[in-house]
Order: C-alpha cells, then structure tokens, then sequence
C-alpha cells in the first residue's frame, strides 16, 4: 500500500502509527500508547499544547494498551516533561518496560515515570486530570511482543482492550489487538456506543503471500478482517455501535479507498480509521 501510495498507482492517505487520546473537556487528555510518531501527532492535533505554559501539555497521562514497539517507543520522545510520566499499565507490561525494552529504566534519567497499576480484577480506574471518565481494563488473548521474556508464555495482562465511560452513560470500547473474541468481549463489542477494534491484516496470510514476512496474522495476534470467523463476519451484525478498524498494517488492502476490500466494509458499516478522526460519544 506504501509503494501504490508513492507512485500514485491507488487512492490512499498516508497514515502514522495507531494511537488515540480521550478528553472529556478537549483540554486534558489521556493518551492511549505512545507511537514511534507521537511528535508528528501533537504537532498536528494543537488541543495537545495548550501552551499556557513553556513545554506545556495536554496530555496527563499515558495508558499503556501492551509493550509492542509501536506502542511505547514515543515515550523517549515525551523525555522532556516537566513532571514525571503518569504511565498506567499492567505489571505484565512494566515488567516488559523494565527488563526485554528497557524504555522505564532509561526514562529514570529524564523525566522520570510515576506508574499507577492497572488492575484486572474488573475495576474501573481515573485518570488524574481527566474528569468525566472512567476506565475499564479488559484482559485480551492477543502477544506479548518478540523481544518479552514471556513471549510464547503468555500471561494476563500481556495485552488488553479498554472500555471508556462517560459522564452521560456513552461508552466506547478500544482494542488494537485482538487475536480472539473471546464471549466477555463479544458482550462488550454489543454494548459500545463506539468501536475502535484491531484492523491489522485483512487475510491471515497476507504478509506472506506480499513477501513482507513470514508471520500470520494470528501467529502476532491480530484477528484478520475477511474470511470464516474474522472481524469483519462479528462486526457487521452488531447493531448499536459505530465500527471503526484501527491499528491497520500497511499490508492491508482495506487502505486502497476504491478497493474492493473498502467497499466490503463499507457494505458491512465498517469505518477505517484515519490521522485526524475525531469522534464525539
């Protein structure tokens, strides 16, 4: 998709690495995972300076979905906060931060981090600074990412889905990875006002087939969009959410806007997610 985005050959938007942030005021923010574009990201969305003071930010805290590379390597770029990182995230993936990708360790010689854990006993949990919302962990079956000391070990809270209530009762429910619909999760998917799901590959074998790797889908845990049981067959009979796809690899032919793979989602009232999307609950 890259290289017919290049040359012009398809009809497409460039795109920088999934991550979302959700405000109940549009003035304080919390971040769900920091992207290797987080830079890029800020500078193109001003709510995230509200420049009222030097080096001010937005963003209050950082909500850490797993440890995979495109989730947490834009910590080192947030190094220069005035105040200690607030990081929430499961004790699985602090231990993945402090020993496989040290990023916390390092980050103690900058701005330093102050970790609140998340639990997985069910309970809801604040963010600081981000009135309004309340969040709730949901444990997924998905990977922990290569270089985790347990990655063909998995434990609970190696990856998790987060459910987002407001004030008002609207609720959105996020996950970027998703290997399994697991029947808790099916539950939630029905009871969202809004979806933001895992859209990584649309077949199982694609990166193969492309020559990119030779990784499936489910072998990285990420539940392909087409075939028998994929995404797309559980999303398309839900009736009350908004289904929107995030998190999507630039081997995935749903990027190709005039496609026939767009057109399928689109025939399902499955959205694509894209830089800028903002959604109001």
């Amino acid at each position: 998709m890259c290289d017919g985005l290049r040359k012009g050959t398809i009809r497409a938007h460039e795109r920088t690495q999934s991550s979302i942030a959700v405000s109940s005021d549009g003035v304080n923010w919390a971040l769900f995972n920091a992207s290797p574009d987080i830079l890029t990201q800020i500078k193109a969305f001003p709510a995230l300076q509200p420049a009222r003071t030097i080096r001010d930010t937005g963003i209050n805290a950082v909500v850490l979905m797993d440890s995979q590379i495109d989730h947490v390597t834009g910590l080192f770029m947030l190094r220069e906060a005035k105040q200690p990182l607030k990081i929430f995230c499961t004790d699985m993936v602090r231990e993945d931060l402090t020993t496989g990708n040290p990023i916390f360790n390092i980050l103690e010689h900058y701005c330093k981090i102050e970790w609140h854990q998340i639990l997985l006993d069910g309970s809801a949990f604040a963010v600081p600074g981000v009135d309004g919302l309340k969040f709730t962990p949901v444990p997924i079956i998905s990977k922990a990412p290569p270089y985790s000391p347990h990655r063909n070990d998995p434990h609970e809270g190696d990856n998790l889905g987060m459910v987002v209530d407001d004030a008002d009762g609207k609720r959105l429910f996020y996950s970027p990875g998703l290997a399994k619909i697991e029947p808790q999760v099916h539950a939630l998917l029905k009871s969202a006002d809004c979806l933001l799901v895992d859209g990584t590959c649309w077949t199982d074998e694609e990166m193969i087939k492309q020559g990119i790797a030779q990784k499936t889908s489910l072998s990285m845990g990420h539940l392909p969009q087409s075939g028998a049981g994929g995404m797309m067959s559980i999303l398309e009979p839900l009736e009350r959410p908004r289904k929107v796809l995030i998190h999507i690899n630039n081997t995935n032919p749903i990027l190709n806007e005039d496609g026939e793979e767009r057109s399928q989602l689109a025939a399902a009232g499955i959205e694509v997610a894209f830089d800028g999307m903002q959604i109001d609950l």
